[in-house]
């Protein structure tokens, strides 16, 4: 049993290097970073093996960079269909494989490297698996899911895919009929031209998308009207993706101003409390702790990893706790004092109940050689102590805190 917990915090380390890493995570930030190079790397030698003039000089470089990146790739794979379960850990291991194996990014991993090592297997077919590598242009893909400002566009499509569907399919509509009443009014005037309706679907598509290359044209009066409105409607129906991928920029970009501008406004306050074994949390799960509303358990580091905080996770001595606390929604402030007790100082050696101090004086909390201390009545002052107290009076030598 604890050979497999072990393996599976393992998988976990592992999938959280190979995936899109957190910023204080370092080496999966650098991993990040070898991949992208990795990739750009392997596309400028697949991209300058194609001239002459660079084969000729650093064909022999070339070559070994391409079949060390591949190489890359290869392992990089085979790390993720390992750790497939961690990005799936809801579905079972088979189901998981499978499922990472046969996705798009799946796909991409797998014929950015495949197509360079069957003609190994397979000689007769290395044209037809050349044609393949091609497929490794996907990989840049994986360098979009490392910066939010690239990951702007996929979710703009996404979130218009419904619109630039309906825009897809209302220009296909009107290539079809214009290309079928272009070839009813050309075929008897230029039949060699307009032999067909797929000659008409061509006139059609170098029409509506504004490219005109005039290998075919109409020659009749009825032909050329026809031509003429065509050509405006094309203006218009190529103009309604564009303008609903620009409006969508425009909404993403403020819905994320918004959301930066809220989180500025309603700051959420979060502090890590480190659970000892005389802890009450110790031993609880999250959902019987009875925390007040407005405050919640963000996350929970225990030893290497962050766990997701759900309500059966039963709490364990040694974890850190990260809580977060809605604002009180109170603008005023409470002005604590703290103060360091010196060699002089009359309350080192003194109990707190002891303390010769007004009832307009509250002890909050004691720090001592960085751990805090609860102000029981017993507890007794040393010298260096960090006293943090309410007061309303004038303190010698006093820090204001304000909370």
């Amino acid at each position: 049993m604890a050979d497999r917990n072990m393996q599976l915090s393992r998988k976990k380390r592992l999938s959280e290097i190979i995936e899109v890493g957190a910023s204080e995570d370092l080496v999966s930030r650098l991993y990040d970073l070898v991949n992208s190079l990795a990739i750009v790397i392997n596309l400028a030698a697949s991209i300058a093996y194609t001239f002459e003039e660079a084969r000729l000089a650093w064909g022999g470089l070339l070559v070994s960079v391409e079949t060390v990146t591949v190489a890359f790739f290869a392992v990089d794979y085979c790390l993720r269909l390992w750790t497939s379960q961690c990005l799936h850990p809801k579905l079972p291991p088979a189901r998981a494989l499978l499922k990472y194996v046969f996705s798009f990014s799946g796909l991409v991993d797998l014929l950015s490297f495949l197509p360079y090592y069957l003609p190994v297997f397979f000689p007769s077919g290395t044209v037809a698996f050349r044609m393949f590598r091609v497929m490794r242009i996907f990989r840049l893909f994986r360098i979009n899911a490392y910066y939010d400002s690239l990951n702007v566009i996929t979710e703009v499509i996404a979130s218009k895919r419904q619109q630039l569907m309906s825009s897809v399919f209302i220009i296909v509509i009107l290539m079809l009929a214009s290309s079928l009443c272009m070839y009813s009014l050309e075929h008897e005037a230029q039949p060699e031209v307009f032999s067909n309706a797929f000659s008409g679907i061509w006139w059609s598509v170098s029409t509506l998308l504004t490219v005109g290359y005039g290998d075919i044209y109409p020659i009749t009066t009825m032909g050329k009207f026809f031509a003429i409105c065509i050509s405006f409607l094309g203006v218009g129906m190529v103009a309604i993706p564009t303008g609903i991928i620009s409006a969508g920029f425009v909404d993403q970009y403020s819905r994320i101003k918004r959301i930066s501008e809220y989180a500025h406004e309603e700051d959420i306050n979060f502090i890590k409390v480190c659970l000892s074994r005389e802890d009450r949390w110790a031993g609880q799960s999250i959902q019987s702790l009875g925390l007040p509303p407005g405050m919640i358990v963000a996350a929970i580091q225990r030893e290497e990893g962050i766990i997701v905080p759900r309500g059966d996770v039963v709490l364990r001595s040694g974890d850190i706790l990260v809580l977060g606390a809605e604002p009180a929604g109170d603008e005023r402030r409470i002005e604590l004092k703290e103060v360091v007790l010196r060699r002089h100082n009359p309350w080192n050696g003194q109990r707190v109940r002891d303390l010769d101090i007004s009832r307009q004086t509250i002890i909050v909390m004691v720090k001592r050689k960085g751990k805090i201390l609860i102000p029981r009545g017993d507890l007794r002052l040393l010298e260096g102590d960090h006293v943090v107290l309410y007061s309303q009076g004038y303190l010698r030598a006093d820090h204001t805190v304000e909370v």
